[in-house]
């Protein structure tokens, strides 16, 4: 009688980062800090991250006033199944006139195709150079997207959004919007639970969504002024509940007019688009770790009805909740307590207030 087969044999999906002269050493750590957790259920690492240079092993300089020691070559992008670019300020005529350099060609040449390509920041300027980004949408941070626009005028740029994810190739404004980015590709490769309790660990918000502005004008309010983080707090905990602008105005004692006003300068969006947002993650959260019926999501999310929260979330993710739970099911989901309330740690989601 033939033996049952081997279980394939376990391979964390492999990213790899482009260390370039220049760098900016906390752009270079975001995928180590972020890749480097998630573990799947037997406690083996979902990735493996490792770094390289365009040369052979050796210092790279930052624009700090110390070097990092890399200890692979060019080569190690051959292995890759993520290729991640972080910002650098010595592009040279990569930045400024759109060129590659033959050092930096011969190296990317070693990526094979289908590779999943991502920037952070100015790392950019290199997949556009290299052509990565012809014909798609694309984001740096907002200092630079006019230059980048001019440079490469057959790339959409969006000055206005945190991150843009084009299926194989993400691109994401400078600095901590490098963490929303990896925290997107984490959600998108293994659900919100893996991405929510890494961004735990990290301390940061688990969601700030990829269209929400990059570069708010006053992102601290000022003293005199009252914030809206306590009607963010308040609607968090009722998300199930219907809930009207002018209830979250009362929260804070403003009018209307100057609570939207004031919402949308702390946050970049409006009031009723961050409700959606964290409505559309209490759905998907409840869809991987939950039994609960997707009628009984709907309305445990705010959105009353399946129908609506269908609606919702092909917008947003472009699936139906029923593929959704399909592709990121968890084990030991959990179902209804007594009285029909929703006996999940997504109740728990609300301490995750979403901040500019």
């Amino acid at each position: 009688m033939p033996s049952d087969p081997e279980p394939p044999a376990h391979r964390p999906h492999r990213v790899v980062v482009l260390a370039l002269d220049g760098l900016l050493p906390f752009e270079l750590g975001i995928p180590h800090r972020i890749f480097g957790r998630p573990k799947d259920r037997a406690g083996r690492p979902l990735y493996e991250v490792l770094t390289c240079s365009v040369r052979p092993p050796g210092p790279v300089a930052t624009d700090a006033d110390f070097d990092v020691m890399v200890e692979h070559g060019p080569e190690l992008l051959a292995t890759a199944d993520t290729v991640i670019v972080p910002a650098s300020y010595e592009l040279g005529p990569v930045f400024e006139q759109g060129v590659l350099t033959p050092e930096l060609a011969a190296a990317l040449a070693h990526i094979r195709p289908g590779t999943r390509l991502a920037s952070i920041c100015t790392g950019v300027f290199v997949l556009a150079a290299a052509g990565h980004l012809d014909g798609r949408r694309a984001t740096t941070h907002w200092a630079e997207t006019d230059h980048l626009q001019r440079l490469f005028p057959e790339i959409d740029v969006d000055p206005d959004v945190l991150f843009i994810d084009d299926g194989d190739v993400l691109t994401s404004a400078g600095v901590a919007a490098g963490i929303d980015l990896c925290l997107h590709m984490v959600r998108r490769d293994h659900g919100t639970a893996v991405a929510n309790e890494i961004a735990r660990r990290t301390v940061v918000p688990p969601h700030r969504d990829g269209g929400q502005a990059q570069y708010i004008h006053r992102p601290v309010p000022d003293p005199q002024q009252s914030s809206t983080t306590g009607a963010r707090a308040w609607a968090l905990g009722r998300l199930h509940e219907p809930i009207q602008l002018r209830d979250m105005a009362a929260q804070e004692s403003m009018s209307v007019r100057t609570f939207t006003r004031r919402f949308r300068e702390e946050s970049g969006i409006s009031p009723g688009q961050w409700l959606t947002q964290q409505r559309v993650e209490r759905a998907r959260h409840l869809l991987e770790s939950t039994t609960l019926s997707v009628d009984q999501v709907a309305r445990a999310a705010g959105f009353g009805t399946a129908q609506s929260m269908r609606q919702h979330l092909q917008t947003a993710l472009g699936v139906t909740p029923t593929a959704y739970r399909r592709t990121f099911r968890a084990e030991g989901a959990q179902g209804v307590g007594e009285g029909g309330e929703v006996r999940v740690a997504a109740a728990r989601q609300s301490p995750w207030i979403q901040l500019p």
